[in-house]
């Protein structure tokens, strides 16, 4: 055991104000016991708005991931013995809990996410899909009896937990991708250690673990260690306990995941980088279609991996389309993510702010037009509309980050499509047209694990298979695909006879 100290009472406190307090819920749980970490240094949790200071936690050492790991494999066995219905229970509590303290929820996105109110809310509620589909996840396994070459043979597989999963998630939709994947891994009888990103640490980590503990999972089932790689290396990958990483960010990132896990033998689920094209063809309702482009694009300042980075428009349409459009992003309002007015609030932090900007320079030095152009104002970043970019421009290729889009035309379907491939991510996208038939067929040709027709590219539903192609991912979540990732099956034969063996 570590000498990390648990906090005084060791539980967090009861329901009530406070629920989702930063001072409470900045520190490593582990175990059941809200501790300080023992690394000789501090991750800083800053408002990206105004810079403030929310939290400062101590980091987790390599000794508190093996901690965390060892006490998810001791809870596991007796939590997956339970059964499906005490399982429920604990999930049941777990959503009423989030839909009655939504509001505190919200407004701790909007002051640690940057996140503007109206995007915070849709979170949390897509989050309490998620909890209702894992609330169902808790009895849908199923043993099968297999037909057998003998007779006499039966073949029963079982469909067990996976054991204890490693889960990383993303700083964009923190909450939500965190519940989608602690909370159906907990309801199909697996325990969890999560490490937040260290810009969401207490939406992404604490308060899961708060939600958690206030319903009733036993202690063990679900730990949250906040630290970084620069302190524990891959140990959170490579330690021998568990059996399953999920990870969602970026294909950089999910390449080492990928090779490091793979190495020891460990199942992976890669949710990765995007870099979709919300396609208009000439028959478009191009009203409908600029506010499918404009949310596409601007969700969350543009920090989504299925965000449409590339509006691909049909010729015949190019110029109404583009005045349309333009139009309305001049509009967008930047600013304070907790008023009402705004739009777009700030990207996560000053690096991406100026990475940002240097990606807009650098285009407009390859060539390209900027039909909008945005300012920069600390981490406040304006929209900015490009078009005209070289075919060879890299940008076309690769993952934008933030609220910076561009317009590219096309002649006809075939060379939509073929622009729409030209990408080494297959995440997500979106085709509009009069003709859903015509859409589902270009649908088909488009290299993406996920595509839509008349609608966004940002899509998620508890209930459908969720991830990318190519450099986008491996593997999916979300309903049977979820019960595929975090279980495993075991084959039991029983022979009713006896068998003649050929020696």
């Amino acid at each position: 055991m570590s000498d990390s100290t648990p906090l005084a009472g060791a539980a967090a406190p009861g329901p009530g104000p406070g629920f989702a307090d930063f001072g409470r819920l900045a520190h490593q749980y582990i175990d059941g016991r809200w501790r300080t970490g023992t690394g000789s240094w501090d991750i800083i949790d800053f408002n990206p708005f105004n810079g403030e200071k929310l939290a400062a936690i101590t980091v987790a050492t390599v000794s508190e991931v093996d901690e965390a790991y060892r006490a998810a494999e001791r809870a596991q066995k007796p939590w997956a013995a339970a059964g499906p219905h005490a399982r429920r229970t604990v999930l049941e509590k777990a959503l009423r809990l989030t839909e009655e303290h939504t509001g505190e929820i919200v407004a701790a996105m909007c002051e640690e996410q940057g996140a503007i109110r109206s995007k915070a809310r849709h979170e949390v509620e897509l989050a309490c899909e998620f909890l209702r589909e894992a609330i169902r996840l808790t009895v849908r396994p199923e043993g099968v009896i297999v037909p057998a070459s003998q007779r006499s043979r039966e073949n029963r597989v079982y469909r067990l937990p996976a054991g204890v999963i490693g889960v990383i998630s993303p700083f964009n939709f923190p909450f939500l991708v965190a519940l989608k994947t602690v909370a159906p891994a907990l309801a199909l009888g697996n325990a969890v250690v999560v490490k937040p990103n260290q810009n969401t640490p207490v939406v992404g980590g604490g308060l899961i673990a708060r939600i958690f503990e206030e319903a009733g999972l036993p202690a063990g089932l679900l730990n949250i260690v906040v630290t970084d790689i620069a302190e524990i290396g891959d140990a959170l990958i490579a330690h021998p306990v568990p059996r399953v990483i999920s990870f969602s960010g970026s294909d950089r990132v999910g390449r080492h995941v990928g090779a490091v896990a793979a190495s020891h033998l460990k199942r992976t689920v890669l949710e990765l980088s995007g870099n979709s094209a919300l396609v208009v063809l000439a028959d478009a309702d191009l009203d409908y279609a600029v506010d499918a482009a404009v949310f596409s694009r601007f969700v969350y300042q543009g920090q989504v991996c299925m965000a449409a980075n590339r509006i691909l428009v049909d010729r015949a349409v190019e110029a109404e389309f583009t005045e349309r459009f333009t139009a309305r992003v001049r509009a967008l309002r930047t600013g304070d993510p907790r008023e009402p007015e705004t739009d777009l609030g700030p990207v996560i932090s000053d690096f991406q702010a100026d990475a940002l900007s240097a990606m807009v320079d650098r285009a407009l030095a390859e060539g390209a037009t900027a039909l909008v152009r945005g300012r920069t104002l600390g981490n406040l970043v304006e929209p900015t509309v490009l078009s005209g970019l070289p075919a060879d421009s890299p940008l076309l290729h690769q993952e934008i980050f933030g609220p910076v889009v561009l317009l590219v035309p096309f002649d006809g379907d075939e060379e939509a499509v073929r622009i729409a491939n030209d990408t080494p991510y297959g995440l997500s996208g979106a085709v509009h047209t009069a003709d859903a038939e015509r859409g589902v067929n270009f649908a088909h040709r488009v290299e993406t694990g996920m595509f839509h027709v008349n609608d966004s590219t940002v899509q998620d539903d508890p209930q459908v298979a969720f991830g990318g192609e190519k450099a986008s991912g491996f593997s999916r979540l979300n309903g049977e695909a979820t019960v595929e990732a975090f279980t495993t099956q075991k084959w039991i034969s029983v022979q009713h006879g006896r068998t003649d063996f050929p020696f």
